[in-house]
């Protein structure tokens, strides 16, 4: 692939990053006053259905046997990835949970070199450097004292350990398998693991959503689907390290958001790390990849 390639899936997964975040958004508006798991296993289930729809009307593409242990163990980093990352939402902001999440790209090329094979080359490795300054910038003033917050820290952390070797594993299979089933499997996996984890939550938990909140659901169900299929087809036009800095394009969508619908003040250095982070971006899109 060329340098004049790399930018058009770039741009493609910045835009799933975008109904991501959104997503993000929904998920912490339903945390107030549902369980963290209820509000995942509704994300999934309401993503498998609407997933179903598009693989029935697209031909029911193929589920071979070989394809399911490379999605198995995709759908467990989601899964964890998914309840961490959620779960952090309840106790920092928007901004600061999608910030904090940002050494994910940094583990992309390790983890796609020694998954993959991947080459790791220095400008993608350099470009990922520089977007993480630019989170140090954004998270300047950043309050994480306390134990429930810094619990929330040690989350996201999980939460980016876990979705970077999701994103590894999303390039290995969305060239071979497509992005209707890569989008399936990353929902109905997830769903099938998390369900069982319901009879371990306390009974005053474990409510069903009122029928007020089932548009809210739907919408989870709809934005996580249009992000994965968005990201899915951005991984199979580039390797893994060279998509990894479009993580960073989340955070002002974050702020946005944050601020729209939380009131989450958003700090001028959040403004100045976003720049840093484009920066990055664009650096990463015309680095020399592999010819294909």
């Amino acid at each position: 692939m060329t340098r004049g390639h790399n930018l058009k899936p770039m741009l493609i997964g910045a835009g799933g990053l975008a109904f991501l975040c959104a997503m993000d958004a929904v998920i912490k508006y339903l945390n107030r006053d549902h369980a963290v798991l209820i509000v995942v296993i509704g994300r999934y289930l309401l993503g498998t259905a609407l997933a179903m729809v598009v693989w029935w009307g697209a031909g029911r593409p193929r589920l071979t046997r070989e394809m399911w242990p490379a999605h198995l163990l995709r759908g467990a980093m989601i899964a964890a990835s998914a309840f961490l990352f959620y779960w952090s939402l309840t106790v920092l902001t928007l901004a600061e949970a999608i910030t904090l999440s940002f050494t994910a790209p940094l583990l992309t090329p390790p983890l796609a070199w020694a998954m993959l094979g991947e080459k790791m080359r220095w400008q993608n490795f350099a470009a990922g450097i520089l977007g993480f300054i630019g989170v140090l910038v954004a998270v300047q003033g950043a309050d994480i004292r306390g134990e429930t917050r810094l619990l929330g820290l040690a989350a996201v952390s999980g939460a980016a350990l876990t979705y970077a070797v999701a994103l590894v594993l999303l390039r290995a299979r969305a060239a071979a398998d497509g992005s209707v089933v890569v989008t399936l499997m990353g929902a109905m996996v997830p769903l099938l693991m998390l369900t069982p984890a319901l009879v371990f939550l306390p009974p005053e938990l474990r409510v069903m959503p009122a029928l007020t909140a089932l548009p809210w659901f739907v919408l989870l169900g709809l934005l996580g689907n249009l992000g994965v299929q968005l990201l899915s087809r951005a991984y199979a036009r580039a390797d893994a390290q060279t998509l990894a800095p479009i993580e960073f394009t989340a955070l002002p969508w974050a702020a946005l958001f944050g601020w729209a619908f939380f009131g989450e003040g958003v700090a001028p250095a959040i403004w100045l790390g976003g720049g840093i982070i484009a920066a990055a971006c664009l650096w990463s899109s015309r680095a020399a990849a592999p010819a294909h």
